[in-house]
């Protein structure tokens, strides 16, 4: 089957990437042939996959609309999405998270979708599944985004202080100087998606605080969105403090990837005991997310369901 689709209204650079890497990218995965010219790509392949590569470049123009520009990560999760059937994740009617100074947020897989859904309609939601899914991204999308539109008065973020393999106590400096790199992760979500000067603003006025879990203790957390990041780590006595801590007109999201544990052999850890008693609960809800919802580099998705297979937990 052969095909033409119009490009005329679109920057062939950006559409087709460097030295045609995009148009590459879709002719390797899709088993077609590409060649664009004059305004126009010609489509040479089976019925099914001319269509997806149509859908797959029709959402390529989208998001150079929105953003522009498209990276190569940004094609292979778009002709991910097509090939497993999600539906489309930029259309006139996406779900747009927040509007920050980097473009939009939105959910890009089906998982994504749900749990951010979850979250608007919930106070506390638990949001499980491996690297790479948009967890702890998206639950700070979603908390600024309450922010921003006077729901809430200040965003509180934690994780729990745990090394994962590396003892960071011989390292020089104070106490914040020594958890600092704890929540890095945190700082790195906050500065893509707010100014450098917001963020610092909003850090000084304590609107937006980051700490380690075991700060939350006697707290009560009041006209707030509070995100427990690496849950999974928590302790189930400090899973059980850190969900009491929440007081009038709060919300919780808790984030986790129950197959990377770093608690000592001897301790449970609070995520899994909290999923296994609290599901069913009125105002909660879980969402699983799976290596289908991985929207970092493909060979990342790869990785997980590599050690799926081989039964690694």
């Amino acid at each position: 089957m052969k095909h033409t689709f119009d490009i005329k209204d679109t920057d062939p650079l950006l559409l087709l990437g460097v030295n045609d890497q995009h148009l590459q990218t879709l002719t390797t995965v899709f088993d077609t042939r590409l060649v664009a010219r004059g305004g126009k790509i010609a489509i040479e392949g089976k019925q099914e996959a001319v269509r997806q590569v149509e859908e797959v470049l029709t959402e390529m123009i989208l998001a150079i609309n929105r953003n522009g520009s498209l990276s190569a990560d940004d094609v292979e999760t778009l002709t991910r999405i097509v090939q497993e059937g999600d539906p489309p994740p930029v259309h006139a009617d996406k779900q747009v998270i927040l509007y920050s100074h980097r473009g939009e947020v939105v959910p890009r897989t089906k998982g994504q979708r749900s749990f951010c859904e979850a979250a608007l309609e919930n106070d506390i939601v638990f949001a499980v599944g491996p690297a790479g899914t948009g967890k702890t991204y998206l639950a700070i999308a979603i908390a600024i985004a309450a922010l921003k539109s006077k729901m809430m008065d200040r965003i509180i973020l934690t994780r729990p202080a745990v090394e994962a393999g590396e003892n960071l106590g011989f390292l020089p400096g104070d106490l914040k100087e020594k958890i600092d790199p704890y929540l890095t992760p945190l700082y790195d979500a906050l500065h893509a998606m707010l100014p450098a000067e917001k963020l610092r603003t909003y850090t000084e006025q304590r609107v937006i605080e980051i700490a380690p879990l075991a700060y939350m203790r006697g707290r009560t957390l009041s006209s707030a969105y509070v995100i427990l990041d690496e849950a999974q780590n928590a302790t189930a006595l400090q899973m059980k403090m850190f969900l009491t801590r929440l007081g009038a007109n709060s919300k919780a999201i808790i984030t986790g990837d129950v197959t990377q544990i770093d608690l000592p052999p001897n301790q449970s850890s609070g995520l899994i005991e909290a999923m296994n008693i609290l599901e069913g609960i009125d105002g909660m809800a879980f969402c699983r997310l799976t290596s289908k919802d991985v929207v970092r580099h493909r060979l990342v998705k790869e990785i997980i369901r590599a050690y799926e297979a081989n039964g690694e937990t």
